[in-house]
């Protein structure tokens, strides 16, 4: 699960709980950025969306960073934040729109106001948005990944199959003049959810998919923090400046798992350097979607593409970012397990069941009878 259930936390407060993180540039309205945040893993038609919560997405100008043998792009102080809240649901209607409105506030301060399940609002301000009901758009076979994590050998199968396909999220999309971002080019984004009041804790934060479940999760390869379930001090953690506390926990876990997973295949394609660091800890610790805002929309192929090509010391080609139809799953084992060296893992799901458009808000309508989460997570 892209970022489903990522942590006790999340377990505990599923309504905080972001599912899936995507950023784009809009196939429909060029100059555009598409941002799109899916909460609340397992929906049902008559949840809506949290009158307690921030839902913020943050943006910042990167600047690509040939000194650091790590992480390849340093990110700027300049921030543009893009807050969303609800009210609480209305008591006169139930289900599909239940009266909710929201508040979108620019980094200008300007206050954009929406209808909840509105698929059709006009741009305000530079903003468009869109927050409701949704087919979640991840695709894999989560079960088959699970499998794979504890023995040690691909457990995927083809075809695969979609982990509760059908299953529902609530969708908050954002599309968003560019000119709003004042000339960045190369930008770092991160959602995340936060209490909403005058004291504001983050519950969440996602950048890139299964960096916690797939690569903080397990804990069994571990040599220092062997009984530390680490997700939710990551999830507490700015994306863009990691505190002083614990790093070191984060890159022993990410060094022992990327080594464990690279290992899958039988060979080494990964070498650690002196201090025994893998080569994409840095890269998986700069938790954010890259993206070059002059280059167009991409279906698929360019996730990580910025990301890996300025580690090889190329120029990158696409607009980077993650777009709703790509299949990055097939992109992350393939780069744990054999750096893109060998043939491509696959996880034996190569699209959605109902395919994002390229029109907004982009997200499939829902299913009505939506799968409702398995007993065991409750």
């Amino acid at each position: 699960m892209s970022d489903h259930i990522s942590g006790p936390r999340a377990l505990s407060e599923p309504i905080a709980d972001i599912t899936d993180f995507f950023a784009f540039p809009s196939p429909e309205r060029p100059g555009h950025l598409v941002l799109v945040m899916n909460t609340l893993p397992f929906a049902q038609p008559s949840n809506t969306l949290s009158d307690g919560l921030i839902y913020r997405f943050r943006v910042r100008p990167l600047t690509e960073d040939r000194t650091s043998s790590a992480a390849p792009f340093a990110p700027g102080g300049r921030e543009f934040v893009f807050d969303c809240v609800f009210s609480a649901p209305g008591h006169h209607g139930s289900g599909d729109d239940a009266g909710q409105q929201g508040f979108c506030t620019t980094p200008s301060g300007e206050t954009v106001e929406f209808r909840v399940n509105d698929d059709h609002a006009e741009s305000a301000h530079g903003v468009r948005v869109f927050a409701g009901h949704r087919w979640d758009p991840f695709f894999m076979d989560a079960p088959a990944a699970l499998k794979t994590i504890a023995t040690g050998e691909l457990a995927f199968t083809d075809p695969g199959t979609i982990f509760l396909d059908g299953k529902s999220v609530l969708s908050l999309v954002l599309e968003v003049d560019i000119a709003l971002l004042e000339g960045a080019q190369l930008i770092g984004v991160v959602a995340e959810t936060l209490t909403r009041g005058t004291f504001n804790v983050r519950i969440e934060r996602v950048g890139r998919p299964e960096v916690k479940n797939m690569m903080l999760a397990p804990k069994e390869h571990d040599p220092v923090n062997r009984d530390l379930e680490i997700r939710d001090l990551y999830n507490m953690e700015d994306a863009f400046h990691l505190g002083e506390s614990y790093p070191g926990a984060y890159r022993a876990r990410l060094n022992a798992n990327l080594a464990y997973w690279d290992g899958i295949d039988g060979t080494v394609d990964w070498e650690t350097n002196t201090n025994g660091d893998h080569p994409l800890t840095d890269l998986v610790l700069a938790d954010y979607l890259v993206l070059d805002l002059t280059k167009p929309y991409a279906e698929t192929g360019s996730f990580l593409e910025i990301e890996l090509a300025a580690m090889r010391g190329e120029a990158h080609e696409t607009c980077g970012g993650r777009a709703l139809n790509d299949d990055v799953m097939d992109t992350i084992f393939t780069q744990l397990v054999n750096a893109g060296n060998g043939p491509v893992i696959r996880d034996g799901v190569d699209a959605p069941t109902r395919p994002a458009t390229r029109t907004f808000p982009y997200l499939a309508e829902p299913d009505p009878n939506p799968p409702s989460a398995p007993a065991h997570h409750h």
